[in-house]
């Protein structure tokens, strides 16, 4: 009998591994794939039938970090490395001016009951679900009044559609779950309203603060229809400039592949980057009552 126990446990484990692993593979073979693309000319990706074994070229690579675009009609300038810059400013200052605005909105959402509170943060998030093409054009007309058509302070400026809204509501959440006891307790020790805020209620939120900017980078440096119409190409993101492979000799897949290897790269290393910092933060403790 323990022999067949044992025999079924090692069964097991090893029809759970092999789903596992398929499941991996399901998952990230299209991003092997990218990579594998992304070392390939047109004619190799093109190949019919594709072929796993090959020889690798940085063809790729080199015309998107030196701006030069070899094609069949001639050569042709992409500014990749210059709308990748723009993503990483435009994504990096938005979420940064809305965590300096959303969490203490939403600590005071959490903490207070004011009237026409619930009114006000459904509004604030009813923004998020605002169709884009639905608030383009009148943006458009009072940016050309204000002067902040085709600058990096308008699209931060719209990326709070984006950024604030999530912001506030997921961190909102986090305050909530938080007892305010500990904070009660340190002001009776004669410490500030801003102190108590500062040094207990925002690392009780520390994962809650991580995980509600990492999503909002990522919408925000995912965004395209913002930047299409209210700038130019020298203040596009990499999601508008991607839109130069596509030339009239045709479809440039390498650097396609290429320049999603690269414009992936900030959004992993700062999803590893808060991964921790989660880690950190949830080990800091909790409040149980």
């Amino acid at each position: 009998m323990a022999h067949t126990d044992a025999h079924s446990s090692r069964l097991g484990r090893l029809l759970r591994g092999i789903a596992l692993t398929a499941v991996v593979v399901f998952f990230l073979f299209p991003i092997v794939w990218i990579v594998m693309m992304s070392f390939q000319t047109n004619e190799q990706i093109l190949r019919i039938p594709p072929r796993l074994v090959f020889e690798p070229t940085l063809i790729n690579y080199k015309a998107l970090i030196s701006g030069k675009l070899v094609t069949a009609a001639g050569s042709l300038d992409l500014p990749f490395m210059r709308n990748l810059g723009n993503s990483v400013l435009l994504s990096a200052v938005s979420v940064l001016v809305s965590l300096v605005l959303g969490v203490p909105a939403a600590y005071a959402f959490a903490r207070f009951r004011f009237r026409l509170g619930e009114n006000i943060a459904f509004t604030l998030l009813s923004f998020r679900f605002a169709p884009p093409l639905l608030v383009l054009l009148p943006l458009s007309l009072y940016f050309q009044d204000l002067g902040l058509a085709n600058t990096y302070t308008g699209l931060i400026w719209v990326y709070q559609l984006i950024c604030l809204p999530l912001i506030l509501w997921i961190v909102r959440g986090y305050f909530e779950d938080a007892s305010p006891d500990v904070e009660h307790a340190y002001r009776v020790d004669g410490h500030s309203w801003w102190r108590a805020f500062t040094r207990i209620a925002i690392p009780l939120a520390g994962p809650g603060i991580a995980a509600a900017g990492l999503l909002a980078f990522i919408f925000a440096w995912n965004n395209f229809v913002f930047a299409l119409i209210l700038a130019s190409a020298d203040k596009q993101p990499v999601t508008v400039g991607a839109l130069a492979f596509v030339t009239a000799s045709g479809i440039q897949y390498g650097q396609i592949a290429a320049a999603i290897v690269l414009s992936i790269l900030p959004t992993l290393a700062l999803a590893l980057y808060a991964q921790r910092w989660l880690v950190e933060g949830l080990s800091l403790g909790a409040v149980k009552g």
